[in-house]
């Protein structure tokens, strides 16, 4: 087992190597070439700056087994296709009983985003220290579980 991380701009890469570690999990952090990362514990990939190249980079070397950090729905979807855990950096676990709805949500919010005239999203909102707090705990149990299996 390896924790693989989608970690262009990922807010939770340092509470990922603190639990990984705790463990003896090795983690890999795959970024692109305008998110150059650098790390005392993890493998650091960095890959083309194409639209999609850490994604599939991402899925190629994931394993049954693996966990998968990442906010993007369909990495987590081909992910769960492969046997893996994924969880968003919110700690909401992607599971095979939610994904399908996932994406659905995300294809509507994308088709209405087309349709509108509004051209300027409001960004997300300021991560705060409990939601560090509820991903560390989330991701735990996580590891925790995928540790049994």
């Amino acid at each position: 087992m390896q924790i693989l991380v989608d970690a262009d701009a990922c807010p939770v890469v340092g509470i990922v190597e603190y639990i990984a570690e705790k463990y003896g999990i090795s983690v890999t952090l795959l970024c692109d070439t305008n998110h150059v990362l650098s790390s005392d514990y993890s493998e650091v990939i960095v890959v083309g700056a194409g639209a999609d190249a850490v994604d599939y980079k991402l899925i190629n070397i994931c394993h049954k087994g693996d966990i998968v950090v990442s906010q993007d729905y369909g990495v987590a979807a081909m992910s769960l296709g492969k046997g893996a855990y994924a969880i968003h950096q919110s700690g909401k676990w992607y599971t095979n009983e939610n994904i399908d709805q996932m994406l659905m949500e995300r294809h509507l919010s994308k088709k209405a985003r087309r349709g509108s005239h509004k051209n300027h999203m409001k960004g997300p909102r300021k991560r705060t220290d409990e939601d560090d707090e509820r991903f560390a705990q989330s991701f735990e149990k996580l590891v925790l579980i995928a540790m049994r299996s």
